[in-house]
């Protein structure tokens, strides 16, 4: 089947069987490998993705499905000449990843969140990100880049 979507503000066409998950898509196809294979079960989070705006599991989704939508990728969310997304900054500032496997998903569900919640708690930070399993961490630094990266949108 023909699809067509925008991958990190590129338009892009092709012609995927039906059953192509949106994660081999983005990873076989455009070589975006920085969307993560954990579960294969929607379980783990470390492959997520935002869909026209909207955190989504790409694991959990056939690229069929994205047909007309715009995708970010972890590859997609800084700035051309190389300057970190604000949420981005904060993970590296406060340290919220060890082995870096599921950081982008985190950062994109994090994205997702301060969109539709700027002034999240804590519990709601914990709550959004439950979806995201960091096998490295004990959450503390991941909650604290969340609240680091609320402070520095809002002062944008």
């Amino acid at each position: 089947m023909k699809i067509e979507l925008k991958v990190n503000g590129r338009q892009v066409s092709a012609e995927v069987p039906p059953n192509t998950l949106l994660v081999h898509f983005l990873r076989e196809h455009l070589r975006l490998t920085g969307t993560h294979v954990g579960c294969d079960t929607a379980q783990c989070g470390a492959c997520t993705v935002l869909a026209d705006g909207r955190s989504i599991k790409a694991c959990n989704a056939l690229a069929v499905q994205m047909q007309g939508a715009e995708i970010t990728t972890i590859e997609g969310l800084a700035e051309a000449d190389g300057t970190l997304h604000p949420v981005q900054a904060a993970f590296k500032e406060c340290h919220g990843l060890q082995c870096g496997f599921c950081t982008p998903g985190m950062v994109l569900s994090t994205v997702d969140l301060l969109a539709r919640h700027p002034d999240a708690d804590e519990a709601e930070i914990r709550a959004q990100l439950e979806g995201n399993l960091c096998r490295c961490t004990g959450y503390q630094n991941i909650v604290r880049a969340v609240q680091t990266a609320q402070q520095s949108l809002a002062s944008a």
